[in-house]
């Protein structure tokens, strides 16, 4: 069955945004860039709550042509092929192709995806990812931990979450960026 992925990119201190609601901290370097590539490559529905989806729109129309580097060129091409669904009760309408909404975020429907899809699934944002872990709905979580101190904003993992996470994988970058990939446990 395919796998439901959370990837984030945080601060060391578990952020993905600071006290400002700031994440331009976060900015991939081309290494980082091109493994984020890899990992995306095989996802066919991406998950979102109104403000990461309002983030990502950036790639349905960014330039995708060859006087952008590879690195955004290929994230561009793999974010527009894929599937997305927006749960939101506020947003009216959505401004990428292949993208729909959903008014509640239901695990059973979530459940049936899983199962029904061809490729894997990822949920972005975390407020949506706490909800998709604490339904058990969640496999494998990626962080991205960035070389930076933030001292607050909003959670990578929100709380009241629980869940027990087995280490698969580690990998360090150039720029001190630290990959770390975890499947959820039972």
């Amino acid at each position: 069955m395919p796998k439901l992925i959370y990837s984030a990119i945080t601060s060391l201190d578990g952020y993905v945004e600071d006290a400002e609601g700031k994440f331009d901290w976060a900015a991939p370097d081309d290494e980082v860039h091109a493994f984020v590539n890899d990992l995306e490559r095989p996802i066919g529905s991406y998950l979102y709550g109104r403000r990461m989806y309002e983030t990502m729109v950036f790639w349905e129309t960014v330039s995708a042509g060859a006087d952008q580097p590879a690195v955004i060129r290929g994230f561009a091409q793999i974010w527009r092929a894929a599937e997305k669904i927006v749960y939101s009760r506020t947003l009216q309408t959505v401004s990428s192709a292949r993208t729909r909404i959903e008014r509640d975020f239901s695990p059973d429907a979530v459940q049936r995806l899983k199962e029904t899809s061809a490729a894997d699934l990822a949920v972005g944002g975390a407020e949506l990812a706490g909800q998709a872990i604490a339904a058990g709905l969640v496999d494998e979580c990626h962080l991205f931990l960035g070389p930076i101190v933030v001292g607050g904003g909003k959670r990578a993992l929100p709380d009241n979450v629980h869940a027990r996470l087995e280490l698969l994988d580690e990998r360090r970058f150039r720029g001190g960026v630290v990959h770390l990939r975890y499947r959820v446990r039972d």
